[in-house]
C-alpha cells in the first residue's frame, strides 16, 4: 500500500454559500512538494443521496431539472441532501417522494459514489427503490420537476441524449441494471 503525502498545510482560500476552496499543501514520499485545490462542504453537511426508482423491472424513474452548473435543464435520477438526523434510506424515500411524486416499500443502500475525487471531497449514496407507489411531498425545488423514464437497455442511447450529462447517475443505473441482471429481475 502507498504511503499517503504528508500534509504540510490547509488553508480555506475562497468561501461561498454553499462551498469553500481549500489549498492542501502536500509532501509525497519521494520529497515532492504540491498544492492541490480541492472543494469542500461547508462542515455541516449530512451527505447526499441519489436514488434509482424502479417503475417495472426495466424501467427506472429521471427527472428533469435545471442545472446551475450547466446553465441548461437536464435529465437525472432524483437526488438530494440528507437532512441532519434522517438516515440514507429516509432521505432517499424523501426525495423521491420530492423529485418525482413516487415513494417506495422497499430501499437498499447500494455504494458510495464520488463525482471528481481529485478536486471535491463530496460523496453521494446510491439507493434502489423498488416497488413504488404514488405519493408527492413539499420540497424545495424553485419549479416542478418533469418526470420522465428510461429503459434500462437503452443506458448506451441515453448516455448520448443532449439532456443527460451526469456520469455518476449513468453508473449508477449501469450498476442497477447488472444487479438485477445478476438477481434475474431485469426484463422479468
Amino acid at each position: 500500500m502507498r504511503q499517503k503525502p504528508t500534509v504540510l498545510n490547509r488553508e480555506i482560500v475562497a468561501s461561498s454559500r454553499l462551498f469553500r476552496v481549500e489549498a492542501v499543501q502536500l509532501r509525497f514520499s519521494n520529497g515532492i512538494e504540491r498544492t492541490y485545490e480541492r472543494l469542500v462542504g461547508r462542515g455541516n453537511g449530512y451527505g447526499a443521496v441519489m436514488i434509482v426508482a424502479m417503475l417495472d423491472s426495466e424501467h427506472a424513474v429521471l427527472v428533469e431539472e435545471y442545472c446551475g452548473g450547466t446553465d441548461e435543464y437536464e435529465l437525472s435520477v432524483p437526488k438530494g441532501l440528507i437532512e441532519p438526523g434522517e438516515d440514507v434510506l429516509a432521505a432517499a424515500n424523501r426525495e423521491l417522494k420530492e423529485e418525482a411524486g413516487y415513494g417506495a416499500r422497499q430501499l437498499e443502500h447500494l455504494t458510495e459514489l464520488s463525482l471528481s475525487p481529485g478536486y471535491m471531497s463530496q460523496k453521494i449514496q446510491v439507493v434502489l427503490a423498488t416497488d413504488l407507489y404514488e405519493e408527492r411531498l413539499e420540497g424545495d425545488e424553485p419549479e416542478p420537476m418533469r418526470v420522465d423514464k428510461v429503459n434500462l437497455r437503452e443506458l448506451s442511447s441515453l448516455a448520448q441524449h443532449p439532456q443527460f450529462s451526469e456520469g455518476r447517475a449513468l453508473a449508477a443505473l449501469y450498476l442497477v441494471r447488472d444487479l438485477l441482471t445478476q438477481r434475474g429481475v431485469f426484463g422479468a
